[in-house]
C-alpha cells in the first residue's frame, strides 16, 4: 500500500522560498513516477513537477524555472523547492505517485493513483 505524507508548507512573503517534503512508502522500486501538484483556491489541481525512477524530470509553467524536484531514494523522500514565490503560487501542494508507462512521466492527474493529504502554502505581500 502506497502512503505519501507531505510536510513543509506554511506562510512566506512574496519573493521568498520554501521546501516541501513528501515521505514515500509502498512504491514499487521500478517504473514509478512521483509528482507534485498545485491547487490554487478555486482552481484545478495541476502538475508542477514530475520525476521518474529513471531520473527523467519535467516541469510546468508558471513555476518552471523557480522550482526543483528531487528524490533521496534511500530516505524514501521527495522534495520540492520553490523560489521567488508569488501570490499565485499559494494553495495546496500534493505529492502523488503512479506507474511509469513511458520514458517521461505524464503530467495528467489521472496518471497518479496515490495521493498525499496536501500541504498548504500561503504567500503574502
Amino acid at each position: 500500500q502506497v502512503e505519501l505524507v507531505e510536510s513543509g508548507g506554511g506562510s512566506v512573503t512574496v519573493g521568498g522560498s520554501m521546501r516541501l517534503t513528501c515521505k514515500v512508502s509502498g512504491v514499487t522500486p521500478n517504473e514509478y513516477c512521483l509528482a507534485w501538484f498545485h491547487q490554487a483556491p478555486g482552481k484545478e489541481r495541476r502538475a508542477v513537477a514530475v520525476l521518474g525512477d529513471n531520473g527523467a524530470i519535467r516541469y510546468t509553467a508558471p513555476l518552471k524555472g523557480r522550482i526543483n524536484i528531487s528524490e533521496v531514494k534511500k530516505e524514501r523522500t521527495l522534495y520540492l523547492t520553490l523560489d521567488n514565490l508569488t501570490s499565485e503560487d499559494g494553495g495546496f501542494y500534493y505529492c502523488a505517485a503512479g506507474s511509469r508507462r513511458a520514458p517521461d512521466c505524464f503530467l495528467v492527474r489521472a496518471s497518479y493513483t496515490s495521493w498525499g493529504q496536501g500541504t498548504q502554502v500561503t504567500v503574502s505581500a
